[in-house]
């Protein structure tokens, strides 16, 4: 009597080509998933800014409140123009304001004291705008933050 055995052809495991397909799918899956992590990480790192920013805006604000009313003038730091992280006019002497922007250049390593605008208006001069400008890096686009405020002398 003659065995026959069966033929196992056609069940002999994967083929080179379904290994390829499969690793080609799973790299582009991890591909997509390093994207996503990095644009996370940007998208932290500009809300932490933009937290960083609000703060330092507001800090301002609470030190003008805590200053003589008579000196609010002399908080107005680079008055003119309007483009974004370019204004001009005078540079602020006050001391309260100039400690205020060395916080703001020692948060912000790219952010420049010359590129911080404060503008203080109304009459009585009661309104407070405060316009912050920084990169993360050189080649980046300034990020900005404009804050205004109505302050409430004593």
């Amino acid at each position: 009597m003659c065995k026959r055995h069966p033929s196992h052809r056609g069940h002999g495991g994967f083929s080179l080509v379904e290994v390829l397909v499969a690793v080609v799918i799973f790299a582009l899956g991890v591909l997509g998933l390093v994207r996503l992590q990095a644009t996370a990480v940007k998208m932290s790192t500009d809300a932490r800014q933009r937290a960083e920013a609000s703060f330092l805006a507001d800090q301002l604000v609470a030190r003008m409140l805590i200053s003589d009313p008579a000196t609010a003038a002399t908080f107005r730091h680079r008055p003119d123009g309007t483009t974004s992280c370019a204004p001009s006019g005078a540079a602020s002497t006050n001391p309260v304001l100039l400690d205020w922007l060395a916080q703001v250049t020692a948060t912000f390593p790219r952010a420049l004291a010359s590129e911080q605008q404060v503008l203080v208006t109304g009459s009585p001069p009661d309104i407070v705008t405060v316009r912050l400008c920084w990169k993360n890096s050189d080649s980046d686009t300034p990020h900005t933050m404009e804050v205004t405020n109505r302050v409430q002398w004593p």
